[in-house]
């Protein structure tokens, strides 16, 4: 997994690219720890792990477009962004991926 303005998931076999999120994901701390801890959870689901790991990040780019839409800046961010996780409906991301 490589994470950035587009993050890419491998197996070694099948490479996934999921666009989103927003530019102030990469100006506060924690969205690469939350997406750790994401991507773990996700990786204990049944299913495909590659495809596991892509949701996981689908989760966290759709949380931070949430937050960003609902913050003006850093400071009010970072509980957008954790709101957004929170009420964040898996299924329907999931029906977007």
């Amino acid at each position: 997994m490589v994470t950035g303005e587009v993050d890419y998931v491998t197996n070694g076999q099948r490479t996934l690219s999921i666009p989103g999120g927003d530019p102030l994901m990469t100006r506060i701390v924690g969205t690469g720890c939350a997406l750790s801890a994401i991507v773990a959870a996700s990786c204990a689901l049944p299913g495909a792990a590659l495809d596991n790991v892509a949701s996981a990040c689908c989760w966290m780019k759709l949380a931070g477009q949430t937050a960003a839409e609902r913050s003006e800046g850093p400071g009010s961010f970072i509980p957008a962004f954790l709101d957004a996780l929170y009420h964040l409906d898996v299924e329907a991301a999931n029906a977007t991926n």
